[in-house]
């Protein structure tokens, strides 16, 4: 359990060193990849009406966009 906990406070950690304007981000898989993030530890799942899906870790949620981009979001 500790483990994974960590594993989520390295992810969240990850996510909120990113420039956030008006509460989005846009980066790659391949850097967040390389700052540590692991993409198989996420807090929440949210599917919106329109089919977009969000994975929240904590208050920062995350969708897979076209080729290797990623939208990141805040919670507010």
């Amino acid at each position: 359990m500790r483990n994974i906990n960590n594993k989520l406070r390295k992810n969240h950690r990850v996510l909120s060193e990113q420039k956030y304007t008006e509460g989005k981000a846009k980066t790659t898989r391949n850097k967040l990849r390389s700052d540590g993030f692991d993409f198989e530890y996420f807090t929440n799942l949210k599917v919106y009406k329109n089919g977009a899906e969000y994975r929240f870790v904590y208050d920062i949620g995350y969708k897979l966009l076209e080729e290797d981009w990623i939208l990141l979001v805040r919670k507010e």
